[in-house]
């Protein structure tokens, strides 16, 4: 059990995780539309943790749910339909290499609405990161995709990922990550069957042998990439802190542009050197992860 609570344990196998999860929704949206993939993958996920949401109810201190509610809507819910829409024009490995900026995001976000003070290291390896990451932007060897507007919904959705980690992280802590996990992605299985039921997505469903693969993809990408992984994700942040947990942003660009070779995009030098700078700014970023956790608290 120790081995499995551990805490380089559970980013590895987030970083596998969530960086396997955008060669999914690009599967995904090569069969369903981004709405539907997006609202899909939260379905499958609340249907698979509603059991355990309306129980863990109970575990939410009412004062609190609030923010459990403005949580899951930053993390859980918008996100989910940013990334599909962004997929349309981004390469999947491109859109691992943009999830990279929510470190920077939670420095930002810490600094101006949490009074969180980052040490001289955090901020280097944030820039130093963000540089690795720009670099990888600027080659054109992921298929070419460099749609700016698009772009920008990923850049979005990492600024939520940053704002739920830090709420996550100074209001939330105290609850059991599966209780919490399991009540956000129950408090969006309506909305999100409403969503499917608009797109026509039961209409339009008629068990091809392309649907159901398509279907295989996001469930996959629902149960693992989405319901464990963001039990695993509270858990981290709960036992270290927000900068810390959002250093599996760093490793995931590695995981997604080798799922992106797997898929035929070319991999250069360019890739490597910020490959290489991404790994230093994790090193430097979770240097004084225990201090910002207790400016958190």
């Amino acid at each position: 059990m120790k081995f499995w609570a551990n805490k380089w344990v559970i980013l590895l196998i987030l970083s596998l995780t969530w960086g396997s999860s955008f060669i999914l929704i690009k599967q995904g949206i090569s069969v369903y539309t981004p709405y539907q993939v997006g609202a899909l993958r939260l379905a499958i996920a609340g249907l698979v943790l509603v059991f355990f949401g309306i129980r863990n109810f109970k575990d939410i201190p009412k004062k609190l749910f609030p923010w459990v509610i403005i949580g899951g809507c930053m993390g859980n819910f918008i996100p989910m339909f940013l990334f599909p829409l962004a997929q349309e024009k981004v390469s999947s490995s491109m859109a691992g290499i943009l999830d990279s900026l929510v470190p920077i995001f939670i420095l930002l976000f810490g600094f101006l609405f949490f009074g969180m003070k980052s040490k001289w290291s955090q901020i280097l390896g944030a820039l130093v990161g963000f540089g690795g990451a720009a670099i990888l932007m600027s080659n054109e060897g992921t298929e070419g995709e460099n749609d700016l507007f698009h772009s920008f919904l990923i850049v979005l959705a990492t600024a939520f990922y940053g704002m739920n980690s830090l709420i996550i992280s100074r209001y939330l802590a105290g609850i059991k990550s599966f209780s919490l996990s399991s009540v956000m992605f129950t408090i969006w299985l309506g909305p999100a069957l409403i969503i499917l039921g608009f797109t026509g997505f039961f209409n339009e469903f008629k068990g091809t042998p392309e649907q159901w693969e398509g279907l295989g993809y996001v469930a996959i990408l629902a149960i693992v990439g989405t319901a464990l992984a963001m039990i695993l994700f509270y858990k981290l942040i709960q036992q270290t802190s927000a900068i810390f947990a959002s250093v599996v942003t760093y490793l995931m660009p590695v995981v997604a542009v080798i799922w992106g070779i797997i898929d035929g995009e070319r991999l250069t030098m360019v890739h490597a050197v910020g490959g290489i700078l991404i790994l230093l700014g994790v090193y430097l970023i979770q240097m004084n992860s225990k201090k910002v956790r207790k400016e958190l608290d």
